[in-house]
């Protein structure tokens, strides 16, 4: 494990240099076996991560630097004045690989991230904020860096989603686990900035197929990371070239802090219960809904709006508006306990039915609306 192998490097460092701690009183600042100057001169040699396979629960309030390497925000700037959502970009440089990087609000974990970089939206309410940012890297070390913002407004959510260059997938199954189930691996493709068809000339288009009947492709963006937006409404449109061909088409949202995750999952389930199903978060099962859901029409555009709500520990499902016509459904669950990946994101998947017939979904004014 090259985290381990870190360590013992600087265990060895300290054996070379005679005391690196009394280097650093005297204000020598030298490297050691090229190693960076944070790493030779640490006067500690920190544990390393027991298992960089899990995700721990965050810190807080957030753990103080341990001979930090460089970690950066290079936007907003300190002091900004700026609306919400905001966005942070920022880039760590370990000397290992990473382990997890998170943000902070006021002391709070509202983002986590395996990636050295953080290019996200951070919702947070009008007001004076300290926005912190922890990187540590599997050999243990840990940077810090923050900042100070002044939100001013309130803007309507994430817009135009389908744009985004950081959508990411997988078909049955995710490092063991199982992400969109089915029954084999689906062969797919996304394609971004469709000028056709499209409603305003960049559509994104998915394709499904495969050789394995029931085959599925889970996609989803990671728009960033808040606690105090609670209101939901994931609004687009959608065009289907064969109607007839998906199993089901799902739209979900996720939001996640404190070690809890409200998912609000929901199904157009055409070929089992014809109704649009919701996700139990809690028991992780489908339940379907009264409101009626049968093969929409091919090579046409579909208006789809979900209404949902964060109610303490509970995901509360709305409404559901499709082709304009609104349902009650007016349903509560309770949340997923013992989750420790901050974030906030929307997810649309592809089911392929039992002759896994391969079809093409384009996505349009992709929008999650937050208050």
């Amino acid at each position: 494990m090259r985290g381990k192998q870190s360590s013992q490097r600087v265990q060895r460092c300290f054996l070379i240099t005679g005391s690196i701690l009394l280097a650093l009183v005297l204000g020598i600042f030298v490297s050691c076996q090229g190693l960076p100057a944070n790493v030779a001169n640490c006067p500690v040699t920190p544990t390393p991560p027991a298992n960089t396979s899990i995700v721990p629960p965050a810190k807080e309030p957030p753990p103080a630097a341990l001979c930090g390497f460089p970690l950066t925000i290079s936007s907003p700037g300190n002091s900004a004045s700026v609306h919400s959502p905001v966005p942070i970009v920022a880039a760590a440089n370990p000397p290992d690989p990473i382990y997890t990087v998170r943000l902070y609000v006021d002391g709070a974990a509202v983002l986590y991230t395996p990636q050295p970089t953080v290019n996200q939206l951070i919702w947070m309410p009008n007001g004076q904020h300290t926005v912190e940012i922890v990187a540590e890297d599997t050999a243990g070390y840990i940077a810090t860096t923050s900042m100070q913002v002044n939100v001013v407004a309130q803007d309507s959510g994430a817009t135009a989603i389908q744009d985004r260059q950081n959508w990411v997938s997988c078909s049955a199954l995710i490092a063991g686990s199982t992400c969109a189930a089915g029954q084999g691996v689906a062969k797919s493709t996304l394609s971004l900035n469709q000028a056709a068809p499209s409603l305003d000339g960049s559509a994104a288009k998915f394709s499904l197929a495969g050789d394995h009947p029931y085959s599925n492709e889970l996609y989803w963006t990671p728009l960033g990371g808040g606690n105090n937006v609670s209101h939901f409404s994931y609004d687009l449109w959608f065009y289907i070239d064969n109607g007839n061909a998906p199993q089901s088409l799902e739209f979900d949202v996720n939001q996640a802090f404190g070690g809890t995750r409200w998912t609000w999952g929901t199904q157009c389930d055409f070929d089992q219960t014809h109704h649009w199903d919701i996700w139990d978060p809690l028991h992780e099962i489908w339940v379907p809904t009264s409101v009626p859901c049968n093969h929409f029409p091919s090579n046409t555009w579909i208006h789809l709006v979900w209404n949902l709500e964060r109610v303490g520990n509970q995901v509360h499902y709305i409404d559901v508006s499709v082709a304009d016509q609104t349902y009650n459904v007016d349903t509560y669950y309770t949340a997923q306990p013992n989750w420790f990946q901050e974030e906030i994101d929307i997810a649309f998947q592809m089911d392929g039915n039992y002759k896994q017939e391969p079809y093409d979904v384009w996505l349009d004014e992709v929008n999650l609306f937050t208050n």
